[in-house]
């Protein structure tokens, strides 16, 4: 990730890719791929799919999220429940854990 570091009001952020001008609506949107397919994850039915078949179990225990965790490793995937909310940070929690099965892309 690039970007300018912005000082106002007394905190600091980074703007990515020159987005200082547009604020939210200037940035890219980000879209998780499932590389061996190249298709785009659209639904959490699609992802958990692809997860079930690298080794990921589902848990069921907080209806707030969608967790995953993968027998004999110490990872945890937690995602809100709210499909909408899946952000950036997500996809690329996704990513670092399954590095060859899936990658982020901008839209």
């Amino acid at each position: 990730m690039s970007g300018v570091w912005v000082f106002k009001n007394g905190v600091v952020r980074l703007v990515e890719n020159g987005a200082a001008g547009g604020g939210e609506a200037a940035r890219k949107r980000k879209a998780l791929v499932h590389t061996p397919s190249g298709q785009v994850v659209r639904s959490y039915a699609e992802l958990e799919a692809e997860l079930r078949a690298l080794g990921w179990e589902r848990y069921y225990e907080d209806p707030a999220l969608y967790q995953f965790h993968k027998r004999g490793a110490l990872d945890l995937i937690s995602l809100p429940a709210d499909f909408a909310r899946f952000s950036s940070v997500h996809m690329y929690d996704i990513v670092v854990k399954n590095r060859d099965s899936f990658r982020v892309v901008d839209i």
